[in-house]
């Protein structure tokens, strides 16, 4: 039987591929064809070209590694700014918060820009629908209140850039829970600066708290509101300001 020739095995250089080449170790057999010869619907440009053709060089478009880079790992130009505001139960003020921040941002048209949420210190009445009474309260106001009650989670100190507490007592139970999930979630060092109080962005009102209107009667559910749309245009404000938006 006559011997077959070898084959000196070819070495093939990708343009997209800097400082590598693909080498075969095992000498290259041209025939049969592969598979996409066959069913040009299942040819890859260049492919077929390179198997036939070891010297081709397949052309290619320049890729930009801070493009392929900026694809990977979006810009904090790009990510929305994420608000959490955050009351005991998340059924009265923290999502009446929530409903007055998304309304204000929606009528500037920046919705693409913010993730906006709600939670509670407690798990009571997660699951459960705000309470109808500061529904009803907001919903005179053109306002609506969709959210469904949840309790803060540790992954709310990584997620959010701002947490806003109603009154101290949020906060101090805020700052005790990442006290308590810190190093057992890993949490950034410094996300507790991200908690604030948020009559701290109140300009027309004196107020230094939030109310809990729970126990009071309609005009409760009122001062609340009047207190939140003053903070919200405020915190909305700040962060335009911030982003340059």
């Amino acid at each position: 039987m006559k011997a077959i020739p070898s084959r000196t095995a070819p070495t093939f250089s990708f343009p997209f591929c800097p400082r590598s080449s693909l080498t075969f170790s095992k000498p290259l057999f041209l025939s049969p064809l592969p598979l996409s010869t066959h069913n040009p619907s299942l040819q890859t440009p260049g492919l077929c070209l390179l198997v036939q053709n070891p010297n081709f060089t397949c052309p290619t478009r320049p890729i930009s590694r801070a493009s392929s880079m900026a694809a990977a790992n979006p810009s904090t130009e790009t990510k929305p700014f994420s608000v959490l505001f955050v009351c005991l139960g998340n059924i009265c003020r923290s999502p009446a918060a929530e409903g007055v921040f998304r309304d204000l941002v929606k009528k500037k048209g920046l919705d693409s820009k913010f993730n906006i949420d709600s939670a509670g210190t407690i798990d009571y009445h997660e699951g459960n629908l705000a309470d109808p009474r500061m529904r009803s309260a907001a919903k005179k106001r053109g306002i609506e209140i969709t959210s469904i009650s949840r309790p803060i989670v540790p992954s709310d100190f990584i997620d959010f850039d701002v947490i806003l507490a109603m009154d101290k007592q949020n906060r101090g139970d805020i700052l005790e829970a990442f006290d308590r999930w810190k190093e057992r979630d890993n949490l950034p060092a410094e996300a507790y600066k991200k908690v604030k109080l948020m009559c701290s962005y109140c300009k027309k009102h004196n107020e230094v708290e939030v109310p809990d209107p729970y126990y009071g009667g309609s005009q409760g559910f009122e001062k609340v509101l009047d207190l939140l749309e003053d903070a919200c245009e405020s915190l909305l404000d700040s962060i335009i300001t911030e982003k340059s938006w």
